[in-house]
């Protein structure tokens, strides 16, 4: 296993190890040791980062896209190339098994690699005039200027990967603020691209407490662009902050993602799918399949499988044992939440199948969970669990069941499994959702856009729109000059 490295933050260029604000620990979910103390930055060390962004935008947004492109290019293949030690660093941070982390690092290279080629594309276009006295309209496409990227744990390279490829690639400056909990995964990504060839200043990394360093940055005049992913509560009010100064601003929020299973549907392929896709990174993902609608016909027989398959999942320290399929949770917080997630169930409100309780022993563990029928009203299946827990219904109609899967505000992913086209194209077209999969459950690729509408979130990263949101529209006109 990869050594935990001293945790430091990047402000104009320069590492530092000291946080004028103190240190936080950083712990191992599964074991609950001590890996490593975390510096956080005091508001000096803020203003220092915010200094430099300003300084860093002059440069990078006057750079031409085609050496943006050749920088960001070899910062995605050194990440690339490191992406065994920065997996084993993910597991120790949040748990993810070994087999889930590489793939997020070497994803996330791709993902930058895609949008540093937009960096020599997305010039704008010319209008044709419709006056004669008019030479030329062209639509330009600017970077919006300095930006605050605000990442959560759960993925800790990836999501920074579509924030800092898109805002890089635009020509924006960058404070990058990840997690508390896994401080060194968001390190190691940005030591890739700073080795990659990024002038100082460009990036910056800082960390401290979510609340106070969020305002200060947001608050700052430097600031013209926040993205933001996590929970809805917060990116409301994020969003709101960002408001009150007229700057842009991205969230991706929760979700509650219903999956519906057809009676068409190739059973076994969706039940396999649903199990894997449910327990992937022990729940803790904002596309996470939760509310499960199942065709009465086939009720019975996929509740009854889905928990069998669900009890057999092997639970434990990844980083100790490979052969673990789901870690723990990412924090002691998240136990105490699972048990409220699941509080109102009971007397005809569901019937937890398996599951349904931590697991003894040091870590933050918690058996994968399926409930049989909760209520509609139940916190269940109104309230995002962003966990091992699963609640499977029945439905009459197709109408029936998408009425359920849209009876929420989340609105960031919902799957399908069905062999008909005509129902594919039904679903497709009236599940409300940023992202609608059909027999299938990968709604994230390097090439597409990903994000939500309602309570979870609006506006893409990922994809074109994952360029485009860091930049501003401007139109120049060039009329005769006599």
């Amino acid at each position: 296993m990869t050594a935990y490295p001293q945790i430091k933050m990047l402000i104009g260029g320069e590492w530092v190890t000291d946080g004028g604000d103190g240190t936080m620990a950083v712990t191992n979910p599964a074991t609950e040791s001590v890996l490593g103390q975390c510096p956080k930055a005091s508001t000096e060390q803020l203003d220092a980062a915010l200094a430099a962004a300003d300084e860093g935008f002059k440069i990078w947004s006057n750079t031409p896209g085609i050496e943006r492109y050749n920088i960001l290019r070899r910062g995605a293949e050194i990440l690339r190339e490191r992406a065994p030690q920065i997996a084993d660093i993910i597991t120790a941070e949040m748990g993810k098994p070994r087999a889930q982390a590489l793939p997020e690092v070497v994803v996330s290279g791709d993902v930058i690699d895609f949008l540093a080629e937009e960096a020599k594309r997305q010039g704008g276009r010319l209008v044709p005039p419709r006056h004669h006295g008019l030479l030329s309209q062209q639509v330009l496409h600017m970077p919006v200027g300095p930006a605050v990227l605000l990442t959560p744990w759960n993925f800790p390279v990836n999501l920074a990967a579509r924030k800092l490829g898109g805002a890089l690639a635009a020509g924006c400056s960058v404070i990058l603020k990840p997690a508390e909990d896994t401080p060194a995964s968001a390190q190691m990504h940005v030591e890739a691209l700073v080795d990659g060839g990024l002038p100082k200043g460009v990036i910056n990394l800082v960390y401290g407490d979510p609340g106070p360093v969020s305002e200060h940055l947001i608050a700052s005049p430097i600031t013209r662009k926040i993205s933001f992913t996590g929970s809805t509560a917060v990116g409301k009010h994020l969003g709101a902050l960002a408001a009150q100064n007229m700057k842009r601003f991205t969230p991706e929020l929760g979700g509650h993602a219903p999956v519906i299973i057809s009676e068409t549907a190739d059973f076994e392929r969706s039940l396999a799918a649903c199990v894997a896709g449910k327990f992937r990174n022990a729940g803790q993902v904002c596309v996470s399949p939760t509310r499960f609608l199942v065709a009465r016909g086939v009720y019975d027989k996929f509740v009854s499988e889905f928990a069998a398959r669900a009890a057999q999942i092997k639970v434990g320290d990844a980083g100790a044992d490979e052969s673990v399929e789901m870690g723990p949770l990412a924090h002691e917080r998240r136990v105490p939440a699972m048990a409220h997630a699941l509080g109102d169930l009971g007397g005809g409100k569901g019937e937890i199948v398996t599951g349904g309780a931590a697991i003894d022993g040091s870590g933050f563990f918690y058996q994968p969970t399926v409930v049989a029928n909760p209520s509609m009203d139940s916190r269940l299946m109104t309230e995002e669990p962003f966990g091992p827990i699963a609640g499977i219904v029945p439905y009459d109609t197709l109408e029936d069941a998408v009425e359920t899967a849209n009876a929420l505000r989340y609105g960031l992913a919902a799957y399908a499994f069905t062999s008909s086209l005509d129902e594919s194209h039904f679903l497709g077209q009236n599940l409300r959702a940023g992202m609608v999969a059909i027999n299938h459950l990968a709604v994230s690729s390097p090439e597409t856009p990903f994000g939500g509408v309602g309570d979870s979130g609006f506006g893409s990263e990922s994809g074109v729109e994952g360029y485009l949101g860091y930049t501003e529209t401007k139109l120049v006109t060039v009329g005769k000059a006599g």
